[in-house]
This record gives structure tokens, sequence and C-alpha cells, in this order.
């Protein structure tokens, strides 16, 4: 049987280098989420919960606006210009924020900080870095580097209060995307050439069908329900662990650190059942109704210290091991040559969750109460689990990308046609344009020494 050969050392330092940009990009994001709300509250206008909610969801909303035409720019101009472009704006924003001394500046800064909206860039660069069989890969270490930034955020963010404060994290924000700009202009190579990938950039004559695809729309609406319930109960939360804790904010890292560690431990096996098992939609399922069951408990149990922490866990929980299991959804179910279209559509749910989760947990805890906070989160993730439930289960499979050599649009139509006729094989596209051929493989089996023996014929 045929062994793919390793990556190679330029792809792993493109990989690597790309990943840390997104992770230093979204380390200074992250950091202020468990100390946000207190510091907010001590600004001018801070009285107002409705602005503090506006701030720390202002930049998912410009970030979802331009997700798209920065990565149109990118295909135009070139990805490294459009990196640049966005990393600066991202400095100008969290400078902003860092001077700031009242909430409106805050929320222009923040607003700024998401308009340097540079992942379609970022994801482009890398697929011309990267051959089609390792792409993968090179994109599992960006989304586990985030997801790494995200907990290290969550214990470093606390301690970080006591010593530079929230001002102070804006400024380490700016001077982490000033080291990203150096990443990329030293440690990341030049792209030979780029064009475009179907598999991992948005098309918009793709995005009709994208759109109108109901078990895609379900996911869409996963994601953004989890980031809208995310970004509401840290509205709230930090405020009510310094109220009920007895315990300065500086400290809310003992709470954070065993929640993570603990939280991602249970995840892990959990994800090894639903890819292995072929179990996914269950364990989807399972944690959809967790995050109901953390959002209708915490209605009751925000004034109850030891309430908050038994939410917090349950709730990363789950939202961890959806974090993993919704990109895989996605793939699954995407049609093969518009999984890339699938996913900037995806990404954008995620930003205006952000939004609409900063904005509505700000203006419920102003207007209503802590509890109505999380009545919103529970009346999204409701809905969710109902689509949940609903959604059809994702096809065991897995997806194969190929180089090919240059070929005409006959040539590719028969050569699609001889892989769709392979044992195990799902679904097939055959780019003549990109020289790339995508399939979906049932994971139970499939003749892959036939396959590799059909493109081997077209090299």
């Amino acid at each position: 049987m045929h062994q793919p050969e390793r990556m190679s050392s330029l792809e792993l330092r493109a990989s690597a280098g790309l990943a840390g940009i997104f992770g230093l990009r979204m380390l200074g994001m992250f950091l202020i989420l468990p100390v946000f709300a207190i510091y907010a509250s001590t600004l001018p206008g801070g009285q107002n919960h409705a602005l503090i909610g506006l701030a720390l969801g202002a930049y998912g909303l410009t970030q979802a606006l331009l997700q798209l035409p920065f990565g149109m720019a990118a295909d135009r101009f070139g990805r490294k210009p459009v990196i640049y472009l966005g990393l600066i704006i991202f400095v100008l924003g969290s400078f902003i924020a860092a001077s700031a001394h009242d909430l409106l500046w805050v929320i222009i800064g923040r607003s700024i900080q998401g308009a340097g909206a540079i992942s379609a860039a970022v994801t482009a660069l890398l697929a011309d870095l990267t051959r089609e069989e390792h792409r993968t890969k090179a994109m599992a270490m960006i989304g586990s580097t985030i997801g790494l930034m995200f907990a290290v955020s969550m214990v470093l963010g606390p301690a970080l209060y006591e010593t530079i404060g929230v001002p102070g994290m804006f400024a380490l924000t700016g001077v982490l995307a000033l080291l990203a700009i150096i990443v990329v202009a030293r440690v990341i190579p030049d792209p030979q050439a780029s064009h475009f990938h179907s598999d991992a950039e948005m098309a918009p004559a793709r995005l009709k069908d994208v759109l109108r695809d109901k078990q895609l729309l379900r996911l869409n609406f996963g994601i953004f329900s989890l980031h809208a319930a995310q970004m509401a109960m840290f509205t709230v939360l930090p405020l009510a662990l310094r109220e009920t804790g007895n315990f300065a904010e500086s400290q809310h890292w003992k709470v954070y650190l065993p929640v993570m560690l603990i939280a991602f431990a249970l995840m892990v096996p959990a994800i090894i059942v639903g890819e292995k098992k072929a179990k996914l939609k269950q364990v989807f399922v399972s944690a959809v109704a967790l995050i109901l069951v953390t959002q209708l408990l915490l209605t009751v149990l925000i004034g109850n210290f030891w309430g908050i922490v038994a939410m917090l866990l349950t709730f990363f929980i789950a939202f961890n091991i959806l974090e993993a299991t919704l990109p895989s959804l996605i793939s699954k179910l995407a049609p093969a040559q518009a999984k890339g279209t699938a996913m900037g559509v995806y990404n954008t749910s995620q930003s205006l969750g952000l939004f609409v989760g900063g904005a509505m947990g700000g203006l419920l805890a102003h207007y209503v109460g802590y509890f109505a906070v999380f009545a919103f989160g529970a009346v999204l993730s409701g809905i969710w689990l109902w689509l949940a439930v609903s959604m059809r289960t994702p096809p065991a499979v897995k997806t194969r990308m190929y180089h090919l050599a240059t070929l005409d649009a006959p040539r590719a139509c028969e050569l699609a046609r001889q892989l769709a006729a392979v044992t195990g094989v799902a679904e097939v596209v055959v780019s003549a344009e990109e020289s790339v051929a995508y399939l979906k493989v049932n994971m139970a089996g499939w003749d892959e020494e036939q396959v590799q023996k059909l493109i081997e014929g077209e090299a």
C-alpha cells in the first residue's frame, strides 16, 4: 500500500509559523475575556452593562463583515500584503483600546481590531505552501493552537490583570501583533505561486449553494449559538465570581485552570468515540444538550459560587467537544468542491455569534438581570438541540486530496468517473483548473491502492 510522504521542512515551517500568527493574534483577543467585565465597570460608561457587552462583542461584527473582502483581496493583491495590512489594522485597534479612558473608545478600538480580519488570507497562504495531502494536518495545527491560546488566556488573563491591567493587555496584544508581522516576513516562506484552492478558500459562486444547504445551515446556527452563549456568559460571569467567591479577580485563574484541564481531559475520549466508532452525531447531540443544561441551571445558580464553577466545567467540556466536532461535520457534509466556501460561512457565523452574544448579554444584564443572560443562551441552545436531533447522520467518510498533472476538462471527467467506481469512494470532484482530485472515502475501508494507481496514471 502506498505510504504517504511526510510534510516537508518548508511545509512544517509554514504550518507552524502560520499557526503562530493565529495564536499570537487570538491570545491577545482572548486575554481580556475573564476580566473585562470587571475592568469595564470602573470606566466612565461602565455602569451601563449594555455598553460592556457591546465592547466585548464589537470585534465580532467587523470581523464577520470583512472576512470575505479580505479573502478576495488576498487573491487579487497577494497573501502577505493583505496579512500585513490586517495585522497593522489590528495593532492600531489594540493601542486605541489600550489608551481608552471610557467605554466608547474601547468599543472603537475593539471594532478596529476585528477589522483586521486576516483569517481567510492566512488560510489561503497556508494552502499555497502545503501540498493537498498535508493540508488537513496543517489546518489542524492552526485549530489546536487557537484552542490552546484560549485555554492559556483564561488562566493568564486574571494573573496579568493584577500586574498590567486590561490596558496593559491591550498594549500587549498590539505588541504580539507586531511580532506576528515579523514572523510573516522572516519565518513564513513566500509561495512560488498563488492560486485558488476550493478546499480552503471561499468561492462566491458556491455561496448560494452552501447557504441553501439545510444540513450546513444547522451547523452554522450551531457555531453562532455556541459563541453567542459563550460571549454572553462572560459579560456577567467575572462579576458573579467576584461577588460570590469573595476573592480578588486576579485569583480567578484558580478557578479557570482546573476547569480547563479537566474539560480538555474529558473531551479527548468523547472525540475518539465520535470519530473512531462512527458515533459523531450521538456525541455532538449530547454536547449540545449539555450546553442547554448549563444555561438553564445558571439561571438559578448564578448567585452560588460552587454552582458557577460546576457549570463552567460542564460548559467547557461541551464547548471543547463541539469546537472539535463542528469543523469535522462541516467537512463530512459539505460538497467536496465547496468545502472552503462552507468553512468561510461557518467562520462568519462564529464571528456574528460573538457580536450578538456580547451585545445581547450586555443588554439583558442591564435591563433584566443576570439570569436573563443565561435564559437567552438556553433559548439558543434549545433551538440548536432541536436542529441537531433532526440533523442527518453524517457519513463515516474522510476527505482525501491528490495533486494531478495538468489535464483538460474531458480527461478530468473521465478520471472522475474512474475514481467514482473504486470501492469505498463516496464522492469525487476532479478540478482541471486546480489540477486536484477531491475524494470523500469511507472510513470503514476503501481501495486506496487502486485510487493511487489511477492518480499516478495522470502524473
